[in-house]
């Protein structure tokens, strides 16, 4: 991996982490707004604490776990949790789906370069 790449990523991977952790932050500081939007979107208030605790490992998993498995795994959880959340929010039609979109491209973005070390 070249050096630019190399700090490309570095960036990208920390703009996604610092996005996902302020959300996961969020979901314990803020928790009534929080349900009010799961509720909304139809989803159940049950998962906020799972997805805030998986989304703080996720990222974890990331920066501090050296296994390839593992990172492909915490990337994977990410894609499929944002794509989610997207539908999620076209299916609620309360046009917020495009908040989502932002951390997607980073995460696509870090993922591509990830697989270029």
């Amino acid at each position: 991996m070249t050096k630019r790449n190399q700090i490309a990523y570095y960036i990208v991977t920390a703009i996604f982490s610092l996005m996902i952790l302020g959300g996961a932050i969020t979901y314990f500081v803020d928790y009534d707004n929080t349900a009010a939007m799961f509720t909304s979107l139809g989803v159940s208030k049950s998962l906020i604490y799972p997805l805030a605790i998986a989304k703080i490992l996720g990222v974890l998993a990331i920066w501090l776990i050296p296994s390839r498995l593992i990172k492909n795994l915490a990337y994977l959880g990410f894609a499929l949790n944002l794509l989610m959340a997207i539908g999620s929010h076209i299916l609620a039609n309360d046009g917020l789906f495009y908040g989502p979109i932002v951390p997607l491209v980073l995460l696509t973005v870090s993922y591509w370069l990830f697989r270029k070390k």
